[in-house]
């Protein structure tokens, strides 16, 4: 970090060396990723199938809860599977795994900017920070998950295209290997996120509009071998998964998303709705919206131009497929950095003094705002002006964290004039605000998440042979949390009866919106998990308490987890209000 430096306009500043988003980002992101669990539904979903896979000694097939699983392809979890071949199963290699690939995508969209404003290099310094602040990147990026992965590889396939120098040859060859990475990571959606920056090469390819037929042919065969890729391992896979899972692979995981989506339909507009969040913190700071318009001056440059041909495609293809999630979008953020990024170059080229109107003050106000609500809001719910759960869980968060968001406005207001030392100078802030929010989530709402407990006492319970069934939808949230080795029995309504008369010691996992002191009476285990309680007791006797004929209480007492949570207090009478004295809610649902 640079002292006392003097920017453009004479005045002495901290400043920060251009380099230093690398360690900055990874001592964040690493110490993010460290403060919970693994989170339900997205990383436990996506590990409890790489610990299928693993304890059965099945590596061709996803298995979910003992099914074969058509919802993903396996490179994520054979990416898990090799650090457990060399350290053994456990928590810190997938956590490792997604920082470094998270590392990667930052490498990588360097790159790209390096190599397309080969004439303004400030752009490929400007363009990872810019990218790491995303906070929704940065915060989704904590999760294990296959979006991160997919980034990787549609930015090594846009580095293939481009190769050393856009006026020569691709790397046809990298851009295969890049294509077939991708679509070993999230399936045919891959070819949505490059294929456009392929057919409209020649107009950005200096190369592909010289040599046109070449372009297409040699790109032509690399898309085809990396489809040969996964329809290899498909029909593989398909084969030994028999026709159901066949079925499932083929036709309705690509074709029931894109036409009538079984998963997440939404309107062709929706992503208009969730872009701004996507695109904070920089969507606040009013220069990054000059530096978009000046970006936009560069139309002709060929960096520009493939931009252009990548961005509103792809969002446009996203919005006419029927399935639709905030996160598809996230391998397009690094263009989006890399489009700032030029537009902030040129700022910097043309010495375009900001004015203090155009500063990150909203940012400021926003961090000094959210002091404001941490230090009221529990005279807020001692006075009964709101009645929610989660805002009592937040209530007890510690004072510093107030602290430390007046200590980000503040920096913020004190942010350098000289365009790109602001822009490094935010990015840095913003970093360090979202690891304090997660922290914060990790100190407040993360109860509501973490489901350990309850997967140790499944784990106890198959360990005894006790029956163990999951009422209604199961998302695979407990198999590597508790190492299970055997699924869990799903149960309806029509066939839960039927399962009680089977297993008549067997046990229940339900939930209720609302916990009463009758659950506390009756269940073996309970603990919040986000807007319901989850349940464990013995199945009989939850069907007798359904019917309204409870059985007389066990003598077990009830496991309770987090033991002195606040509602438990409140339940039993013991107590009235958390220890801050916000004044809990008369009803006990979870917090959402």
């Amino acid at each position: 970090m640079k002292v006392g430096l003097a920017d453009a306009g004479g005045q002495a500043r901290w400043q920060l060396r251009s380099g230093l988003w690398a360690p900055l980002w990874l001592l964040t992101a690493l110490i993010a990723i460290f403060q919970t669990g693994f989170m339900p539904l997205y990383s436990t979903r996506a590990l409890g199938v790489a610990w299928e896979m693993w304890n059965s000694g099945q590596f061709l097939i996803p298995y979910s809860n003992g099914e074969p699983y058509s919802h993903k392809v396996p490179l994520l979890f054979w990416l898990v599977h090799l650090g457990w071949a060399a350290g053994g199963v456990g928590d810190v290699w997938p956590r490792l795994l997604e920082v470094g690939l998270g590392f990667g995508v930052l490498l990588l969209a360097r790159r790209l900017a390096r190599v397309l404003f080969r004439d303004m290099p400030l752009v490929a310094q400007l363009t990872p920070w810019l990218l790491a602040a995303f906070s929704y990147a940065f915060l989704f990026g904590l999760q294990i998950m296959y979006e991160v992965l997919l980034a990787l590889c549609v930015l090594a396939s846009l580095n293939a295209l481009v190769g050393r120098d856009p006026e020569q040859r691709p790397w046809f060859f990298a851009f295969a290997l890049a294509v077939a990475a991708g679509l070993m990571s999230k399936g045919p959606v891959m070819l949505l996120h490059v294929l456009f920056p392929f057919l409209l090469g020649p107009l950005w390819h200096p190369w592909a509009q010289r040599w046109r037929m070449r372009w297409y042919l040699g790109g032509g065969i690399a898309v085809i071998a990396a489809c040969a890729v996964l329809l290899g391992w498909a029909i593989a896979a398909g084969m030994a998964g028999g026709e159901a899972y066949r079925n499932e692979l083929f036709f309705m995981q690509t074709a029931g998303r894109v036409v009538d989506s079984f998963d997440h339909a939404r309107p062709w507009w929706w992503y208009a709705t969730v872009l701004p969040a996507l695109l904070l913190p920089w969507l606040l700071w009013p220069r990054a919206w000059q530096a978009l318009g000046r970006a936009l001056d560069l139309r002709r440059h060929p960096g520009v131009r493939l931009l252009a041909c990548w961005l509103p495609p792809v969002l446009f293809g996203f919005s006419v497929v029927s399935g639709k999630q905030t996160y598809y979008l996230l391998p397009e953020l690094g263009g989006i950095a890399i489009l700032l990024a030029a537009g902030f170059a040129r700022l910097v080229h043309h010495r375009q003094r900001p004015r203090r109107l155009v500063g990150p003050w909203p940012l400021a106000f926003g961090m000094f705002g959210v002091a404001i609500a941490l230090l009221t809001l529990p005279h807020w719910l001692a006075a009964g002006l709101f009645d929610a759960s989660a805002l009592v869980d937040l209530s007890l968060a510690s004072p510093w964290f107030a602290v430390a968001a007046v200590a980000l406005g503040g920096l913020l207001l004190l942010t350098p004039r000289n365009d790109a030392a602001a822009l490094r100078h935010i990015s840095a802030l913003a970093m360090l605000g979202a690891c304090l929010a997660y922290v914060l989530f990790a100190n407040t709402f993360w109860v509501q998440f973490d489901l350990r407990p309850a997967a140790a006492r499944i784990a106890a319970l198959q360990a005894a042979d006790v029956p163990v069934a999951h009422f209604r939808g199961y998302e695979n949230q407990f198999q590597y949390l508790g190492r299970l080795t055997r699924p869990l029995d799903i149960v309806r309504d029509d066939t839960l009866q039927t399962w009680s008369d089977a297993h008549p010691q067997g046990r229940i996992i339900h939930y209720e919106s609302t916990l009463t002191s009758e659950d506390l009476g009756y269940a073996e285990l309970v603990q919040p998990f986000r807007s319901t309680w989850l349940i464990i007791e013995p199945v009989a006797q939850w069907i007798a308490r359904r019917q309204g004929h409870p059985p007389p209480p066990p003598a077990t007492p009830v496991e309770r987890f987090p033991a002195d949570y606040w509602p438990y207090h409140r339940l039993s009478g013991k107590a009235a209000a958390p220890a801050n004295k916000a004044t809990a809610p008369a009803a006990l649902p979870a917090a959402p």
